[in-house]
């Protein structure tokens, strides 16, 4: 049965998603000028790594109904790292189709890094979860 929780959480990823395809495929020649670096970290790394920390953690919310077993957590996380990354790297390779865009496989980097940390702190909380249920 899908709770309203879970009707909430699956349409919060969808415009999730739709957000983020909208920065990665928008014009940014219109967008005013911003500080290049933040503590020496360029500013669309750091961008592009806080718009793909949420996939993970959105997707677990959406889809994942607390396993009861630890495979399954290793599971799932190992699916949202991968339909993550896949995703990143999509949006990557159409902004490189865009006339108004480019590839950059470094923002690739930082979309990957995000995915990667954000699906090891839901698989510990999965775990964690499955533990309690245990007690």
């Amino acid at each position: 049965m899908t709770t309203p929780k879970t009707i909430l959480a699956r349409l919060l990823f969808v415009v999730y998603l739709a957000a983020v395809a909208f920065l990665c495929f928008m014009r940014v020649d219109r967008l005013p000028d911003v500080q290049k670096f933040i503590l020496g970290i360029p500013t669309d790394k750091i961008a592009h790594f806080l718009m793909f920390l949420p996939f993970p953690i959105l997707a677990y919310l959406a889809y994942d109904h607390l396993t009861n077993k630890v495979w399954n957590a290793v599971a799932f996380a190992v699916i949202t790292l991968g339909v993550g990354l896949l995703l990143a790297y999509g949006t990557e390779y159409v902004q490189g189709k865009l006339p108004y865009r480019s590839m950059d496989m470094a923002d690739f980097k930082a979309d990957a890094i995000a995915i990667a940390l954000s699906s090891i702190f839901v698989f510990f909380i999965d775990i964690t979860h499955l533990k309690v249920r245990k007690n």
